[in-house]
């Protein structure tokens, strides 16, 4: 069995900069994640341009190189691959974390590769980086798992004259019925609030608004979704049920991190926030030897923790370990 000095799980960019501090401390790193390397990133919209400068999403020292002011998402994906290849890291993708047995210095992760078999692996600390972006928060209605349903919004071009609904009301609801309004498709925007969320960018909000208010973009406040059909939305609202023809569901109600994952590894998590007991110094949970990082120490305020900050928690769980 291969024998690591840290396991961090989670290859996105937070799980990257924790294995790159970690060599350069002289330690040996494994990085293993159940998907592609930085998937959140790779599922983000296609053509999606970020809003931070590119200073501001690098890892390790490396200079993070763009096209433009700020960085596109292709250009953030070939970054952390290069970043990855620069030194030289151990990942293991697609390969599923089942369970983490053991104790402080002396782990064992075990794992489950995408042909079904099981590897293991000894570690003396673990980290934990699983991010937020694969668990979507469920609306809870009949339909929500049709194929024509989508937590993740892509791109525009096959939606051309055709009616979709997007299901939301903060950022990535307000930007993905926009670029599909630009592209030509017949949007309705469907939020349970009766505004749209105050987090959405401060240049996205009057374009939104102002699609809304020329009937460009169809907007119902107050509503809830009922039930999703291969051909429409039931919805319902002060006035009654509406029927939205459909032949795209985009449902951007946001997500949430692994809390049922984080729970078995003994880690304690408030009952109402979900934020996880740790040391604010280490970043170490109240299990000995399992640190956590980035957005899951957020628990449900996923608005907390980014790239910007989240990259540095590497640095401070190797400078714990190390001194």
């Amino acid at each position: 069995m291969d024998t690591y000095d840290i396991i961090c799980i989670g290859a996105g960019p937070t799980g990257l900069a924790t294995a790159i501090e970690a060599k350069r401390a002289g330690m040996r790193p494994l990085v293993i994640d159940k998907a592609c390397l930085c998937n959140s990133i790779f599922h983000y919209p296609v053509n999606m341009v970020f809003f931070t400068t590119p200073e501001l999403l690098e890892i390790g020292d490396l200079p993070l190189v763009c096209g433009a002011e700020k960085p596109t998402r292709v250009e953030a994906l070939k970054y952390y691959r290069k970043a990855a290849e620069h030194d030289a890291l151990e990942l293991r993708l697609y390969e599923l974390v089942v369970r983490v047995d053991g104790q402080d210095e002396n782990f064992t992760v075990v794992t489950k590769t995408e042909k079904g078999t099981e590897q293991r692996y000894r570690s003396r600390k673990i980290a934990v980086a699983t991010g937020y972006y694969d668990l979507p928060n469920q609306l809870g209605v009949p339909g929500e798992d049709l194929s024509h349903v989508s937590h993740y919004y892509s791109e525009p071009h096959e939606y051309w004259n055709q009616d979709v609904v997007v299901i939301g009301g903060k950022n990535s609801s307000a930007e993905a019925a926009l670029d599909l309004y630009r592209n030509g498709a017949r949007v309705t925007l469907v939020h349970r609030n009766k505004e749209l969320g105050a987090t959405i960018k401060y240049w996205v909000r009057p374009d939104i608004e102002n699609r809304i208010k020329a009937g460009q973009v169809k907007a119902l406040f107050e509503t809830r979704v009922k039930r999703i059909t291969n051909e429409e939305v039931l919805v319902e609202n002060g006035t009654g049920e509406k029927r939205l023809p459909a032949r795209r569901v985009f449902a951007l109600t946001g997500y949430h991190p692994d809390f049922t994952f984080i729970e078995s590894l003994g880690v304690r998590l408030d009952p109402e926030s979900r934020k996880p007991a740790l040391d604010a110094n280490t970043l170490e949970s109240n299990v000995a030897g399992i640190h956590l990082a980035g957005v899951v120490i957020g628990g449900r305020h996923t608005g907390e923790i980014f790239i910007e900050n989240g990259r540095f928690h590497g640095k401070q769980i190797i400078q714990a370990l190390t001194v």
